[in-house]
């Protein structure tokens, strides 16, 4: 099944542009979208006049891929690939490094996946037990049926952030003893009968094990600080490292980056001058990023009564200082 990117809403859209500065010549500007998916981004990048070099490990949004190369013709650039990997294929296309003006992500699955029941993404809808973005390699049925009890707890704990992962190992372990896991039902009704719903419950108690089977397919969290490595070496000066996550976990990876890399005014007493403190030592700028914002950007109340996933996102965006360049 194809991608059809018309069913697609691209979440903080407005916010993302912004962010990612387009309005000062764009034409001259290359900007990476990290996860292509219905192409939502991309499209809004390129009526700027910018160029997009687009990642996704998905096959399933080639056919979008192709009617985007037919309509913007070299100004748009696609990687088959994931954006873990994005410094080495950058450089395998034969851009050089920090050459890249802007890199957005929206980190996690995306809707319209999770609208293909035959993908396994989802409880709402019974379907294998796959979940993989790529359609290679490890199922989370494989998981489910093979890896340890231990190993099960720690995923969905640490993924999860699941209270009662033991619990939920333990049955799925007892379970497929007698009959593998196959769909997506048969996990969902196995953590309903571990995990009761209370009323004041939001989400189905199969979620948060759901969302940490995922992580571990897709291995979501080491791609993300993988990219977010990358975007040290991959940007320009100026250049803008631009994230919308929508769980805590993704977020939290984020915000520390950026706490880490970013410049941090140096403490002082404003009534005492201190000749020996200079410019750039209370800047500090051995630091890879700026921020104009310390604390994440949340969508608006408009967007969010058209589109209730834009709720949970955080959006956080750096821009690359000249140290290290």
């Amino acid at each position: 099944m194809s991608i059809n990117n018309k069913s697609h809403i691209s979440v903080m859209l407005k916010e993302v542009l912004s962010s990612l500065d387009l309005e000062n010549d764009p034409a001259s500007k290359i900007i990476i979208d990290g996860t292509f998916g219905g192409g939502g981004y991309s499209e809004a990048i390129l009526k700027t006049g910018a160029k997009v070099i687009a990642f996704d490990r998905d096959p399933s949004v080639i056919s979008t891929v192709e009617n985007f190369k037919e309509k913007y013709q070299d100004q748009f650039h696609f990687i088959h690939s994931t954006f873990g990997q994005m410094e080495s294929e950058i450089l395998k296309a034969g851009y050089e490094l920090h050459s890249i003006n802007g890199i957005v992500l929206d980190i996690g699955v995306s809707s319209m996946q999770l609208d293909e029941c035959e993908r396994g993404f989802s409880f709402r809808f019974n379907g294998p037990l796959d979940m993989r973005m790529s359609k290679e390699g490890m199922t989370a049925a494989d998981i489910v049926n093979n890896y340890e009890k231990d190993e099960l707890a720690d995923i969905i704990w640490k993924y999860g952030e699941e209270r009662k992962s033991r619990h939920i190992a333990s049955a799925i372990v007892q379970d497929r003893e007698e009959k593998p896991f196959q769909t997506t039902e048969d996990l969902a009704n196995l953590v309903r009968s571990v995990v009761k719903r209370k009323r004041s419950d939001k989400i189905d108690p199969a979620t948060r094990t759901f969302q940490a089977l995922r992580m571990e397919v897709n291995g979501e969290l080491e791609e993300l600080e993988n990219v977010l490595a990358s975007s040290k070496n991959l940007l320009a000066v100026k250049g803008r490292m631009v994230v919308v996550a929508f769980h805590s976990l993704e977020d939290r990876i984020v915000k520390r980056f950026f706490k880490n890399h970013s410049a941090k005014k140096v403490k002082h007493n404003k009534y005492k001058q201190d000749e020996n403190i200079t410019d750039d030592q209370q800047t500090n700028p051995t630091h890879e990023f700026s921020m104009e914002h310390t604390k994440h950007l949340s969508a608006s109340e408009e967007e969010i009564n058209l589109n209730a996933r834009s709720r949970s996102a955080k959006l956080r965006y750096g821009i690359r200082t000249n140290y290290g360049i």
